[in-house]
């Protein structure tokens, strides 16, 4: 079924604009059964992007608590690469 965006999550199914939903193709011996009318916009909601922006405003504030230090975790094995020292010439 190509029709309109959907509302909610529906599995197995894709969010197509209308110029590629108008433009879809699918294997022989399947069937296209195309949305009749026209596709209408959307209803505009701030809530995403009102939530966008309070996680930007969120990870730019100052007073949040730093993260603990990583701890240093050693594994008493010496690494197999070394740092040598410029040829001299």
């Amino acid at each position: 079924m190509v029709g309109p965006l959907a509302t909610a999550s529906e599995p197995h199914s894709y969010d197509l604009c209308e110029q590629h939903a108008l433009r879809l193709t699918v294997p022989k011996g399947w069937e296209v059964v195309r949305h009749e009318g026209e596709f209408a916009a959307p209803d505009r909601s701030d809530d995403e992007l009102t939530a966008l922006a309070e996680a930007v405003r969120e990870a730019g504030r100052s007073d949040r608590p730093a993260p603990p230090p990583e701890p240093d975790v050693s594994s008493g094995r010496r690494g197999h690469l070394r740092v040598l020292p410029d040829p001299i010439s």
